[in-house]
């Protein structure tokens, strides 16, 4: 079907743009952000939309940190045709500047508002492409990114409580990605990988400072072989920089799972160390609520019946909860050192199984 979209010269392909040139049910096209404040509060934000042309869906959701109380909005609905209009229920996203200037409003849903105003603080980083092969054969991730750090104004309303958004102290990052991942429905199981797989180790840190933004991107697999690597410096004049084959050193809380700090070794153009020094503070479970990494609450693509929304609250101390916590990936608000100066940012991570380079043995929290 012909759309708004299809008036601009933009098309990649013999199909109207809302059709994707993709046949496979998982391709997708969402984005994300995160809103952390820096001032040392123990509140934190996740939140996006996105949309699912071979599944008939699209979604949104809001993702609240406060202390040990994490509350999530879920919004569903059918796809529709217009997608320069991105709203979905009661939540919507403008873009006021094409890479530089988003909006963010969730009207009034049980008790949960926000019009957040994001500011982009440097140039968006292409990251590289990111594939995962399932039995080396069928691609199970296949996806292109782009991320940006940025600042946020405007506020949040939590039960009759409004809390002020100011872009002195509060920022975040954001990407926005496309392509094929698992979506929606589980499909059925087919063949058991073979070897099963033993362990995954994911690790994502975009960072904010005053001269320059560095984004990194490393995944890996349990025998420390590194699939993806991908380490980018943005600085204020525009000149992009590769940070090279970073080592990687984390502090985890004992017996557990859950970074306090990490030491990321990179290498400049020129040669010279760029040593990234990190320390973790409050986080977001996005396996709790925020349809991340086999979420059996919120499953992003899911059909849930047209103008669905719900709101579900979870204690982050209840034993239930805190035995998902480790079997997914955490967005952690942090605070780093690099070159000299002072920044703030996401330090993203997730292990699970067997994991040689940090020494965990299998799917405990046991170590060597």
């Amino acid at each position: 079907m012909i759309g708004p979209l299809d008036e601009y010269p933009i098309h990649q392909a013999p199909l109207p743009i809302n059709r994707s040139v993709h046949s496979d049910r998982n391709f997708y096209d969402r984005c994300y952000f995160n809103a952390m404040d820096t001032a040392g509060g123990e509140t934190m934000l996740v939140t996006g939309i996105g949309y699912y042309p071979n599944l008939g869906v699209k979604d949104a959701y809001v993702l609240l940190r406060r202390g040990q109380t994490q509350t999530a909005v879920h919004l569903s609905d059918a796809i529709d045709q217009n997608r320069l209009d991105q709203r979905c229920g009661g939540y919507r996203l403008e873009v006021i500047e094409p890479l530089q200037k988003i909006r963010l409003v969730l009207d009034e849903t049980e008790g949960m508002a926000m019009d957040l105003t994001w500011d982009g603080s440097y140039d968006v980083v292409q990251e590289l492409p990111h594939l995962m092969l399932a039995s080396e054969t069928r691609p199970t991730l296949d996806a292109q990114r782009f991320a940006q750090l940025g600042s946020w104004s405007g506020s949040l309303l939590v039960d009759g409580e409004e809390i002020t958004v100011s872009p002195d102290t509060w920022m975040g990052s954001r990407d926005r990605s496309w392509g094929i991942r698992p979506v929606g429905e589980a499909e059925p199981a087919g063949r058991p990988q073979d070897p099963p797989m033993e362990g995954f180790w994911w690790l994502y840190v975009p960072m904010r400072f005053e001269s320059f933004s560095i984004v990194v991107i490393i995944q890996e697999r349990h025998d420390g072989f590194r699939t993806l690597n991908d380490v980018t410096r943005v600085w204020k004049d525009g000149r992009v920089e590769q940070l090279g084959w970073p080592k990687i050193e984390i502090e985890y809380a004992p017996g557990t799972r859950t970074p306090t700090s990490a030491r990321l070794s990179c290498t400049g153009s020129e040669g010279q160390p760029v040593v990234i020094e990190v320390e973790t503070r409050t986080h977001v479970v996005l396996h709790v609520g925020g349809g991340y990494g086999g979420d059996p609450d919120w499953t992003h693509g899911q059909w849930k019946g047209e103008n669905f929304v719900e709101r579900v609250t979870y204690d982050l101390t209840d034993p239930g909860i805190v035995g998902r916590i480790p079997f997914g990936v955490i967005d952690h608000c942090a605070r780093a050192s690099c070159d000299g100066e002072v920044g703030h940012g996401l330090f993203e991570h997730g292990t699970f199984g067997r994991h040689d380079p940090s020494g965990f043995i299998d799917w405990s929290n046991d170590r060597s």
